[in-house]
């Protein structure tokens, strides 16, 4: 009996809790969990991601993120092919295997254009600023935070969508009750059961922000599994 009136009184604390704080104090106490100096805006560093996928091997990335300098590149190698994309302020190049003049078709093989380059560099700086990215502009940051059970562990979750010109995903981020550390974060696209949810565990700190460790992919439609980065400062 006295497990259960513990457990109630915990229930209505977390339930109270989300219905009186609102999405934007939500991130605010996030962001101070992950990045407690504000060190993301002035970010300028390198880190290793290793990409791991059922059936289709290892990717290595080294990448650089200098926000500061607008410079981002990524080198990734998987097998025996390398490949390079660098993006500095408005100019982008790339290459294979070291070498940049490349015909056509090696260009078309490997997806080596200005394109690629902007959105690996769109996807690595979004993801790891995560949740500071959350405060850019065109970011629509829902005020109610849900208090949800995800493989059963209890969070507060953050609805984030984005204005037109910016996305047309729904996210979903989730948050620690107690630590404000981000566990889960989600997205649907506009069809029905499209998306992934992705799952976070360890953290490593880099330039004093804490990033997760790792995060496993998911489709939300059927739970399958996509794969796994691992983050890490050393190759």
């Amino acid at each position: 009996m006295k497990k259960l009136t513990t457990l109630l009184a915990l229930f209505i604390t977390i339930s109270s809790f989300s219905q009186s704080i609102t999405g934007n104090e939500l991130l605010e106490k996030a962001i101070q969990f992950h990045d407690p100096n504000g060190n993301w805006n002035t970010f300028k560093g390198d880190f290793f991601v290793t990409m791991e996928t059922p059936n289709n091997g290892v990717r290595k990335s080294k990448i650089t993120i200098d926000l500061p300098n607008q410079y981002f590149s990524v080198l990734a190698k998987k097998d025996t092919i390398s490949t390079a994309f660098i993006v500095d302020k408005e100019n982008c190049s790339f290459s294979l295997n070291g070498k940049q003049n490349l015909s056509a078709d090696k260009k078309k093989k490997y997806s080596l254009n200005c394109e690629r380059a902007n959105l690996y560099k769109n996807y690595y700086t979004y993801l790891y600023g995560l949740p500071m990215k959350l405060k850019d502009e065109g970011t629509i940051i829902h005020q109610e935070v849900a208090t949800k059970t995800f493989k059963g562990k209890e969070y507060l979750v953050l609805k984030v969508t984005y204005k037109q010109n910016i996305g047309k995903d729904t996210w979903y981020f989730y948050f620690n009750p107690k630590t404000f550390a981000m566990e889960v974060y989600q997205f649907f696209k506009e069809t029905k059961d499209s998306g992934e949810y992705i799952l976070l565990s360890g953290l490593e700190t880099i330039n004093a922000i804490k990033m997760p460790k790792v995060r496993t992919w998911y489709y939300n439609k059927d739970n399958n599994y996509l794969g796994t980065d691992i983050l890490s400062t050393t190759k």
